[in-house]
């Protein structure tokens, strides 16, 4: 789709390097920070809807299981395999959140891996020079191409197709990420709070695989 990839020389450089968004002097960027804090703050907002027994309506991106791997190494296996670019987890972020918001539905541990491997896959097309195509990210996601497929195809439509982020809206995510990444402040929904209202291939390792959706 083009690249959009951000300027990290425009943006604060201190912020950059805790998140892990840019490179640091030796050239080499090793495991982001920003995984481990998108992963904590997903993690927290899905016990608390869980913990609160929220009632959703059921859409295509809902298992009729949880997977039983973790967020933290959903991510951790996307980053290794799919090779995007860090800052397309922060985008990804600000799509899921357009996304619950649009649909007025909540993270749980039967829909987040599978906006997870969506928004990344659609945020890497999106922003990156390079990228592979859905039969790989299916694979990495575990899932089939066919549904991937269909759940980026409900992504863009449920987005409007409205894939742009402005500079501005990136760095206010990322300053209120770096708070909680030197402060330990869990925030809740940091894009509301930002105002942001617009918004492996290991043959034999199959313990990404989610289950059936539970709606089509």
């Amino acid at each position: 789709m083009g690249s959009l990839a951000f300027d990290t020389e425009s943006l604060d450089s201190d912020i950059y390097l805790t998140l892990g968004l840019k490179e640091s002097g030796n050239g080499v960027f090793g495991t982001p920070q920003i995984l481990s804090i998108l992963s904590s703050l997903l993690e927290k907002s899905v016990q608390k809807n869980e913990t609160m027994q929220v009632k959703d309506t059921v859409t295509v991106f809902h298992g009729l299981r949880a997977p039983t791997i973790s967020v933290q190494k959903y991510i951790d296996r996307i980053f290794k395999y799919a090779g995007c670019s860090p800052s397309c987890f922060v985008i990804a972020y600000i799509y899921v959140d357009r996304f619950l918001q649009k649909k007025d539905i909540h993270l749980t541990s039967l829909n987040v891996h599978r906006l997870l491997i969506t928004s990344v896959m659609v945020a890497a097309k999106f922003t990156d020079d390079a990228f592979f195509n859905n039969a790989y990210y299916a694979r990495v996601g575990g899932i089939s191409t066919a549904e991937l497929n269909r759940l980026e195809m409900k992504f863009l439509f449920s987005l409007d197709f409205r894939l742009q982020v402005s500079v501005k809206t990136f760095e206010i995510c990322c300053t209120q990420l770096q708070k909680e990444a030197t402060e330990g402040h869990q925030i809740e929904r940091p894009m509301k709070a930002c105002g942001m209202k617009e918004s492996w291939s290991n043959k034999g390792d199959t313990t990404t695989a989610c289950a059936p959706t539970s709606a089509r």
